[in-house]
């Protein structure tokens, strides 16, 4: 790993083992990219990869000439204008009105280690052996504003962090009114542009379209990252699939509005750009202040899909989740809500937990509806106090007794919204995001805090240490069940109205960071409606996050299997819930929604009482099967074999980091008959290794790992025939089975 300056050529070359970054300071002062991908020899000179030529209708830089156009260059960190008619990486409107800037090299440095970003999530290190990172500094005289771009490369890893600090050194007060994370120039459009996307209950499905001239988006405008587009897209050779070929990854660091966008020129040149969605955005920058972007992190393959997102899943799951639980087991818990909802007493809650605890199940969560006022959806939020007429003794006294059976005890909030029917709403009414003289619009019965005010981040803060502190709680699910629509802060001067989408995620991570840093052992789980708000900044305070309200199996393989492009298993909270459950009315064994459950960090949410005493068994049993193995589902090697999108059937397994243990899931989704036998190969193995296969299957082995990788295993099932009482499968059908070394 390394970071080289040639100051002859002017060249940066980022490098490790696996790919390279290579950037030139041009003719102009300005900075232009050179290329990125697999490792290249260190060199003084690849200054043969710019290319100009005269090309009628444009426009050049230097009066006389026409050999240096922005229009036909590839760059860094481009602005529009000067030549260049492409959409920019940022703009800054300036006292005058104008919009044209001219940032050229000043100085750069170049340091071990990483820095952090203060106030953002963001990736970092434990040792400065780990990375580098390059800072190259930028200025604009005429409006003395200065850019530092930043870029780390991690030693082990094919991936770059990238982010800009904009900082105005002058006299005049200048607005931001866009700045992305990263700009990206590539040579050309032979891509397959894959975002992922969907709606509440079938969040992050895959979406791929072939890249076309002109402009390619996904983003969202709902003041999160929302359930219908995720901050990650990737750009793959239309020849590239799991397992060969390139790919690149662009994921974003943050939990609010984004925007992902490819513009493709008419001379096929990609500019790929991804930050703060510009839309609704400006941020004021007076005589010395800085704005920081969020960090987006870069991750390059040329070993198909699976790579890129091993690559992701071991950097997100090591060096962006923090603290004390992030290389701890995760307990396996019973969450109340679908056993339930509203309608509980304290008897009732105890009573669950006993069932639970004599299960083997290690956390009970005590979901909506404890606090205030709270029987219902329209009243209570915002007042965060026990509820003494369900808890007698309040979350204290029933967080003790539930530590007495044996067990430890979490507690659910929704810590951003109010309702108008409760005290804190009462007292202060403008406390909502709101835009004076309009309609204020609800959902479900809720309205968002204004977070961007440091007096409502205070007050919550304040409620909820005080449960913290005064009760045994070892988890907090941490929900978020609508979006921003009047985004307006009634705290704020007019000139500064765009920044209140930002100034209220800041004020989220702010609350976040507070609450982590007080009570470290508490494990935080996000969940916003689901998967409303599953992204990277949300892993930085929150090591795992509820993937979906839809808890059936057979639309978790789905939501699981997308979500996996960029997130570890140990980020996404995955349930058993009741069959048919509550958001599509399917039935499906209990063994099936184990079987798809496991590849998360697992939990139960449904009323243990009135299942019967082999059913209860069954949960037994799996509860002590995912104890053996969740080491290996949360810090193995995660690989997709079998798309539910693309066919009848889903298959993935994980894999231990030394190869010689491997948990492999096979679903079928809808039954057939008297159809071919199959087989599926594995990945992942260590060829020479034996293994005894245990689990679902009638074959035991040994096998050899290369057997199993290019023969495969056999997954034929009683529908390749006609089937018999004795011997079925059904719709809905898994099987699990598990590979140790001999």
């Amino acid at each position: 790993m390394g970071i080289i300056f040639c100051s002859q050529t002017g060249e940066f070359h980022l490098y490790n083992k696996e790919i390279s970054y290579l950037m030139k300071i041009l003719r102009n002062g300005q900075i232009g990219q050179l290329y990125f991908g697999g490792r290249l020899p260190r060199k003084e000179d690849y200054s043969y990869l710019l290319e100009n030529r005269y090309r009628p209708a444009t426009s050049y830089r230097y009066e006389g000439e026409y050999s240096f156009s922005l229009e036909h260059l590839k760059q860094e960190y481009p602005s529009y204008g000067t030549t260049d008619y492409r959409l920019p990486a940022f703009e800054i409107l300036q006292p005058d009105g104008s919009r044209i800037t001219d940032f050229v090299y000043v100085s750069h440095r170049i340091f071990p280690g990483k820095p952090g970003l203060p106030g953002l999530p963001c990736t970092y290190t434990e040792k400065d052996a780990e990375a580098e990172t390059l800072e190259i500094l930028l200025r604009d005289e005429k409006i003395q504003m200065e850019l530092l771009l930043r870029y780390t490369i991690f030693e082990n890893e094919a991936a770059i962090a990238r982010s800009v600090l904009f900082c105005n050194k002058g006299t005049e007060t200048l607005r931001l009114t866009s700045a992305t994370s990263l700009c990206l120039d590539l040579p050309d459009d032979d891509y397959e542009w894959i975002q992922f996307s969907g709606a509440w209950a079938r969040e992050r499905y895959p979406r791929k379209r072939k890249l076309q001239p002109g402009i390619q988006s996904v983003g969202s405008l709902r003041g999160a990252s929302s359930h219908m587009h995720n901050p990650f897209v990737i750009l793959k050779r239309p020849s590239a699939d799991e397992f060969q070929g390139e790919a690149i990854g662009f994921s974003l660091i943050y939990s609010g509005n984004f925007l992902a966008q490819a513009e493709v020129d008419t001379y096929k040149v990609t500019r790929m750009t991804l930050g703060i969605h510009p839309f609704h955005f400006s941020w004021q920058l007076s005589p010395g202040e800085e704005f920081q972007t969020p960090e987006a992190i870069l991750v390059y393959t040329k070993n198909g899909l699976n790579a890129m997102s091993q690559t992701f899943h071991r950097l997100y799951r090591a060096r962006l989740a923090r603290g004390y639980w992030r290389d701890k087991a995760r307990p396996v818990l019973i969450n109340n809500w679908e056993a339930t909802y509203f309608d509980f007493t304290e008897e009732k809650l105890l009573d669950i937990a006993r069932t639970a605890q004599k299960a083997g199940i290690e956390l009970f969560v005590l979901d909506d509806g404890w606090f205030s006022s709270r029987r219902g959806e329209t009243s209570g939020l915002g007042d965060w106090w026990p509820n003494q007429e369900l808890l007698p003794d309040g979350i204290r006294g029933l967080s003790q007794k539930i530590e007495a059976m044996g067990m430890k005890f979490g507690l659910w909030f929704e810590l951003e919204m109010v309702n108008k029917d409760s005290r804190l709403f009462r007292e202060h009414p403008d406390w909502i995001l709101h835009t004076p003289g309009r309609n204020v619009s609800h959902g479900r019965n809720q309205y968002v805090l204004d977070f961007s005010r440091q007096e409502v981040v205070d007050a919550i803060y304040t409620m909820t240490a005080k449960i913290l502190k005064d009760s045994q709680i070892s988890y907090i699910k941490w929900d978020m069940n609508r979006y921003i629509t009047e985004c307006f802060s009634t705290a704020y001067p007019p000139q500064q109205q765009g920044e209140i989408f930002h100034r209220y995620i800041l004020g989220l991570y702010q609350l976040y960071e507070r609450l982590t840093s007080a009570f470290p052992h508490v494990l935080f789980e996000s969940c916003a409606s689901g998967g409303g708000r599953f992204d990277p900044g949300m892993l930085y305070y929150a090591p795992q996050c509820w993937t979906s309200d839809d808890t059936d199996a057979v639309e978790r393989m789905k939501i699981q299997y997308g979500t996996s492009y960029c997130y570890p298993l140990s980020s996404m909270g995955a349930h058993v819930s009741i069959s048919p459950n509550h958001q599509l009315f399917r039935s499906t064994s209990l063994k099936t929604r184990a079987d798809v459950a496991y590849f998360g960090t697992f939990g139960y949410e449904l009323d243990l009482g009135r299942l019967s005493p082999e059913e209860l068994e069954q949960i037994r049993a799996q509860t002590a099967f995912y104890k053996t193995y969740r080491t290996l589902f949360a810090a193995g090697d995660f690989y997709r074999l079998q798309s539910p999108f693309d066919s009848n059937f889903c298959a993935w397994m994980v894999v231990s980091q030394d190869q010689r243990q491997a948990v492999v899931a096979y679903y079928k989704i809808l039954n057939d008959v008297n159809c071919e036998f199959r087989r599926l190969p594995l990945k992942g193995l260590k060829g020479s290794f034996l293994y005894q296969v245990s689990g679902d299957t009638a074959a035991s082995g040994p096998f050899y790992g290369d057997e199993l990788l290019q023969i495969g295993l056999i997954t034929s099932d009683p529908s390749a025939g006609e089937a018999h009482t004795d011997c079925h499968c059904t719709d809905f059908w898994s099987r699990l089975i598990i590979l140790n070394a001999c």
